[in-house]
């Protein structure tokens, strides 16, 4: 007797990133539900991976897209929208060939071996922004930003900050002190044991200051916080085995290797002098995204942050440009208390027992107690095998509760971005980009960030399909 296996289908999200998304030149975008708040003016720039196949070829991981830049502009005269490529080296070059040409992170160089040395690993320019007074920096770790024009979204090139030159990197997390304007950043230069760089600019964006610190390795580091006075960085047990990266035997996701033996490293740094102050070890854990981080009244450091058990979470995310994710990785939102002096990890504790990622808080609280964390969920019924984030929410950290919206069923947001509305000081907005899969569109949705779980405020049509993407920010004004 013969079984029949049926096929799988495909959960709606996969259409978003089925073809390569379509630029549009800035264009009024209509009102399809609600009306825009009054108070609510500036605007929300989002960055991601918007083409995931070229020739034919899909690329190896999701964070091997090219970037593409939403922004959507909210003034008197209504809503405005422009999304463009960044128009990156690769990415020229890429366009003309109709080809993939150069090693990134889940390829190797096409060709023959010594192909992973003559050719620079693309720059996608693909994974956040950061908007400063006179520009816009799409944000990749692995390089230099790219500066773009804040209205038009024009390139107009790499961008070393006044110091990066040819060989220093920018991550693609800055850390921005509301009161002060002080950026800070870091970024990894790699070899055998690898150099982390710290950087404090100024709110121009040049940086002002440089300090260096030599780790073991070449450890995957994404993200760190911000905590008052310090800077924290958790390196997780993630080594990349630089002979096979090197030698086009792997790329460098494939040759990236979990090690739970070395444990997690925590790093302690001065913000005023970038000056080492305590490291530690603790227990194996990666985490992908912070939260935030504050010094309680017992001088104690806070972080929250999206904690996984192990590095499966890189292997579902390589599968995500095929439209499947088979292998499942659940994070939650978690918090550890460090002593400063020592670095080491005085409790650890588990605030939400919810599969989420991408948390944040509003500008203002970075580095100091927030009661809110924004983030995205999976929703309480979603099979996390198939399915991405069908929802945002705010957990309160005075109450341990937590709102969630409904966006209904094939409706897929991005990571939620905080707007506090300039007229009233007590009112506040959340901002995410919906894919909604029922008509194969996407939509900005406007959400009173005090009525999470109430219907959006506003809905605003976008004139093409904007992929899922990873992080954006608002510019007030």
């Amino acid at each position: 007797m013969t079984t029949i296996t049926k096929p799988t289908i495909r959960k709606a999200w996969a259409n978003a990133i089925s073809q390569p998304a379509q630029e549009f030149p800035l264009t009024p975008l209509p009102i399809i539900a609600g009306k825009i708040p009054t108070g609510l003016r500036g605007t929300l720039y989002r960055n991601g991976p918007a083409r995931l196949e070229r020739g034919g070829q899909k690329v190896g991981h999701w964070f091997d897209g090219d970037g593409a830049i939403l922004a959507v502009k909210f003034s008197d005269n209504g809503a405005t929208g422009i999304y463009r490529y960044v128009q990156t080296s690769g990415y020229i070059a890429e366009s003309k060939a109709n080809k993939y040409l150069y090693p990134n992170y889940g390829m190797t160089a096409p060709g023959l071996f010594w192909n992973q040395w003559i050719r620079p690993v693309k720059n996608a320019a693909n994974t956040s922004v950061l908007a400063l007074p006179n520009k816009l920096l799409a944000l990749w770790e692995g390089g230099k930003p790219h500066a773009l024009d804040l209205e038009t979204l024009q390139t107009q090139g790499l961008d070393d900050l006044s110091v990066l030159g040819d060989k220093l990197t920018f991550s693609a997390h800055p850390k921005c002190d509301a009161k002060t304007g002080e950026i800070f950043n870091f970024g990894v230069t790699a070899g055998k044991n690898s150099t982390l760089n710290l950087y404090k600019s100024d709110s121009t964006g040049k940086i002002l200051q440089k300090s260096s610190f030599i780790v073991d390795g070449l450890p995957l580091i994404h993200d760190f916080v911000m905590a008052g006075k310090y800077l924290i960085f958790f390196i997780p047990p993630v080594r990349v085995n630089l002979v096979k990266a090197l030698f086009g035997l792997q790329s460098f996701s494939d040759a990236m290797e979990w090690k739970p033996q070395l444990g997690t490293q925590v790093l302690v740094f001065d913000r005023t002098t970038l000056s080492l102050v305590s490291k530690s070890e603790t227990e194996s854990w990666y985490q992908w995204h912070f939260s935030n981080g504050y010094v309680d009244n017992n001088g104690e450091i806070v972080i929250d942050f999206f904690r996984y058990k192990d590095f499966q979470t890189n292997q579902r995310l390589k599968h995500f440009p095929t439209g499947e994710l088979p292998i499942p990785a659940k994070s939650t939102l978690s918090q550890v208390r460090l002593d400063p002096e020592s670095a080491k990890v005085k409790s650890s504790e588990e605030l939400l027992d919810r599969d989420g990622e991408f948390p944040i808080v509003p500008q203002e609280n970075v580095g100091q107690f927030s009661r809110y964390t924004f983030m995205s969920l999976h929703g309480k019924n979603s099979d996390t095998t198939r399915e991405i984030y069908s929802t945002i929410a705010r957990f309160d950290h005075q109450t341990n509760t937590l709102k969630e919206a409904n966006l209904g069923e094939n409706h897929y947001p991005t990571e939620p971005i905080y707007a506090p509305d300039f007229l009233n000081t007590n009112q506040s907005w959340v901002l995410t980009v919906v894919y909604d899969g029922n008509k194969n569109q996407s939509e900005v949705w406007v959400f009173d960030s005090e009525r999470l779980d109430d219907e959006p405020v506003c809905k605003l049509g976008l004139p093409s399909v904007v992929p899922m993407g990873f992080h954006g920010t608002w510019k007030a004004g």
